[in-house]
């Protein structure tokens, strides 16, 4: 009897789906590809491009990918900064912008 009631719900919404799920809805979709290689973000786009839905894009937060690649970038500057032998003013700068950075993917997360 549970079985029939689960079958008569509508669907969750993606958003709250697990990665698990998500993929076995993918995979049903004969458009979509590559589906085991996708994260639960890239997920929940791909699916939705297929049915027609609108993505609302955010306004405040930023991608997390991009967050990442700036981290790494000032990381990499950093250890320039050391090994020319600048100033410990800078260094401390970079730092300060790391973790406000990180701090950042940590909320948009």
């Amino acid at each position: 009897m549970a079985k029939k009631e689960r079958e008569g719900k509508k669907e969750k919404p993606l958003e709250k789906m697990t990665a698990k799920e998500l993929r076995e809805l993918g995979l049903t979709m004969s458009e979509l590809t590559g589906v085991h290689g996708m994260n639960k973000a890239e997920l929940i786009s791909a699916i939705k491009k297929v049915r027609g839905i609108v993505e609302e894009k955010k306004e405040k937060g930023q991608d997390i990918r991009e967050l990442k690649k700036k981290i790494k970038a000032l990381k990499e500057e950093k250890i320039r900064a050391k090994e020319q032998g600048e100033d410990r003013k800078k260094s401390e700068i970079l730092r300060k912008k790391i973790n406000r950075l990180k701090k950042k993917t940590r909320r948009a997360a």
